[in-house]
């Protein structure tokens, strides 16, 4: 089993920056892709970013150009670098991780709030 923990939501004024982190624990071995959804109020939950083992990313196109997904694999934590967020960024966001060829993983969720 894999437990993944994220931290780094909150609310901040349009146009500001948060970070996401998430730490993935328990047996990690094989764990490939990680990444990070999110789900609105009345909405599916949307992928956000992935990121592969060897550092491929991939990125919704609503956040391309603000957002970073980047990946510490010593420490098996992945990150979200959100800039210039708007309302609609306006989510809970959970982090995910693939393990073989057919774990999936979720965290908790954090909530970011995008609001003046």
């Amino acid at each position: 089993q894999v437990q993944l923990v994220e931290s780094g939501g909150g609310l901040v004024q349009p146009g500001g920056s948060l970070r996401l982190s998430c730490a993935a624990s328990g047996s990690i071995f094989g764990i490939s892709l990680m990444g990070w959804y999110r789900q609105a109020p009345g909405k599916q939950r949307e992928l956000v970013a992935h990121i592969t083992y060897g550092g491929g990313t991939n990125y919704a196109d609503s956040v391309k150009g603000r957002f970073t997904i980047s990946r510490n694999n010593a420490k098996s934590t992945v990150y979200l670098q959100m800039n210039s967020l708007k309302p609609e960024d306006t989510a809970v966001y959970y982090c995910n991780a693939v393990q073989g060829p057919n774990k999936y993983y979720w965290g908790q969720g954090t909530q970011v709030t995008v609001s003046s």
